[in-house]
């Protein structure tokens, strides 16, 4: 394939990414609470769920994700709940600035998991990847080359959409230093990550 054959994969994942859903919520929430550093280490989370999921749709698992969707279901639920328990993290988080910088569950690992955990139990992200990627991209004809072109679109394009949000998520919580706004913060990621899990949980 030409590059120019991967533009209507690109658009398309930009268009998607940028819809607002539990994984822009669950990043917004984790820069407000934990900083920009934190959030992008959880965006790299994100887009390795992503580049898990292009692997399956490329290696033809889209078939045998079907056969066992049972498995999506605990996934889906298992993520839901990890996002929940962030959520109660968040509200119950203490209202000194450097207690918010200290909050366990902000390291690198941890919120790379976390992040990953949105994506793969993201309903948005399974229906882009085991449905809509095929009619943007002949997947019977990517080689391995094409692949690697593919998970570097991808990993430009979602850092691109998703920075923005996390940047302007952390300069508000920069300029909002005072205890009330800081607690006002903390329950506001807190919404935001148990919004994302209710969407996660609602929608089919």
């Amino acid at each position: 394939m030409f590059l120019l054959d991967f533009l209507p994969y690109a658009v398309a994942l930009a268009i998607a990414a940028a819809i607002p859903g539990p994984g822009i919520a669950a990043a917004v929430g984790k820069a407000l609470g934990s900083g920009f550093r934190p959030a992008l280490w959880f965006l790299g989370g994100l887009v390795l769920g992503d580049l898990t999921y292009l692997s399956f749709a490329v290696l033809g698992l889209t078939a045998i994700a079907a056969t066992y969707s049972g498995l999506f279901v605990v996934i889906k639920f298992a993520g839901a709940a990890y996002l929940v328990y962030l959520a109660i993290s968040f509200w119950r988080a203490g209202i000194d600035p450097e207690k918010v910088s200290a909050r366990k569950g902000s390291g690198f690992f941890a919120s790379m998991l976390s992040g990953f955990s949105v994506t793969i139990s993201n309903p948005k992200t399974i229906i882009f990847y085991m449905a809509l990627l095929p009619t943007v991209v002949d997947l019977e004809q990517v080689t391995p080359a094409d692949f690697g072109w593919l998970v570097v679109i991808s990993i430009a394009v979602l850092y691109v959409v998703l920075v923005p949000y996390i940047a302007l998520a952390a300069k508000a919580r920069n300029f909002l230093r005072n205890p009330r706004a800081l607690k006002f913060l903390n329950r506001g990621a807190a919404g935001a990550m148990a919004g994302a899990a209710a969407f996660i949980v609602a929608k089919q």
